[in-house]
């Protein structure tokens, strides 16, 4: 199927809207978080208040802010973590930084980091890495020789089904549309901090697949 078709097929029109299932399956209902159980897990410390927001949109000028375990917490809970809880006749659900469509959270977080040299995943649930695989030291040497400096790369994936549950064949544009959502948080959170964000295109879903081990 063509994205244009499927564009065409999906998109709302003046008399009529998009198809979608027409109702919620409440007992099948996805889970906004993802954990890996059984993995070594790095809390991470909350972020500082940040009072100059005009660093949103121009980057902090100077020396940027030191790479660290507490800086990386900081970046990813102004980026991807959670803003607060809320809760209504009992009920209670997450609000993200990012914002979510339906508040569904299709996007999932992973980080290759060398001066910690493992593979993780970023549980916002916990704020924790969860260590998925092991660095090798010539692997992460390699990485930070390349970079020239310390850092880490950051992957976002989608699980289409959080969203397919509530918007049916409309799913894909929601998970597109939440991608959006949270590279623009990423690139947010590293502004305040001084850091510098490059999106990497050379890589394939083939390699993203194999560094992350789905492919097992």
């Amino acid at each position: 199927m063509g994205v244009v078709s499927y564009h065409i097929r999906t998109k709302h029109h003046p008399h009529r809207p998009a198809r979608s299932p027409g109702y919620l399956d409440w007992r099948n209902q996805p889970n906004p978080f993802r954990f890996w159980e059984g993995t070594d897990r790095i809390t991470l410390s909350f972020s500082e208040d940040c009072t100059d927001y005009t660093h949103l949109y121009v980057p902090k000028q100077g020396d940027p802010d030191p790479f660290s375990i507490e800086s990386l917490g900081s970046f990813l809970h102004l980026a991807l973590g959670l803003s607060a809880w809320k809760a209504v006749s009992g009920s209670r659900w997450a609000v993200r930084m990012n914002p979510s469509s339906g508040n569904l959270h299709p996007t999932e977080c992973y980080l290759v980091v060398p001066s910690l040299q493992g593979v993780f995943h970023y549980s916002p649930y916990l704020h924790a890495l969860e260590k998925m695989a092991d660095l090798p030291e010539a692997v992460s040497s390699r990485l930070r020789d390349h970079f020239g400096t310390e850092g880490f790369i950051l992957i976002l994936t989608s699980i289409p089904w959080r969203e397919a549950w509530k918007y049916g064949e409309r799913a894909y544009r929601y998970c597109l549309l939440d991608l959006g959502h949270a590279i623009g948080s990423v690139r947010f959170s590293a502004n305040l901090r001084g850091w510098k964000m490059k999106y990497l295109n050379a890589l394939s879903d083939e390699d993203l697949t194999r560094i992350l081990g789905f492919n097992r």
